[in-house]
């Protein structure tokens, strides 16, 4: 065994799964959450009538995909630390991902990074069209 293997601290499963899942729990989540929250505020707009929708939709929207964001954010700034423990201060740019904590640390920087753009992506339409527009 080298010596770096044997000083190199442990790092809870827990927070390994956290950075290397979180950010893609978040983003599904938010798929679902937005799918539930446009069914129902397009159904009853459509039995109700009127042109727009209650502002508390659009609140209860912008808040779970801030939540979310900011879930996906933290994911990756675990895993960021998880892999720089274990690399120990290794450039991301040459980064190899050797062994199982070490890429599974690795991946849940790009994963987060990109769904984290992809919370964004989906939450930003909703500033600027209806809901029930989107969703037709």
């Amino acid at each position: 065994m080298n010596d770096q293997a044997r000083t190199r601290k442990p790092i809870s499963p827990a927070r390994l799964w956290f950075g290397f899942a979180g950010s893609a729990a978040s983003w599904v989540a938010l798929g679902i959450i937005d799918l539930l929250i446009t069914w129902q505020a397009c159904l009853g707009q459509e039995h109700y009538g009127g042109a727009h929708l209650e502002p508390g939709v659009k609140v209860l929207y912008l808040v779970v995909t801030l939540l979310l964001l900011v879930t996906a954010i933290s994911a990756g700034g675990v895993s960021f630390r998880n892999w720089r423990e274990l690399s120990r201060g290794g450039n991301l740019a040459n980064a190899e991902g050797r062994g199982r904590e070490e890429y599974m640390a690795l991946i849940g920087v790009f994963v987060s990074f990109t769904l984290g753009i992809g919370i964004v992506l989906l939450g930003i339409p909703l500033t600027i069209i209806d809901l029930c527009v989107r969703a037709r």
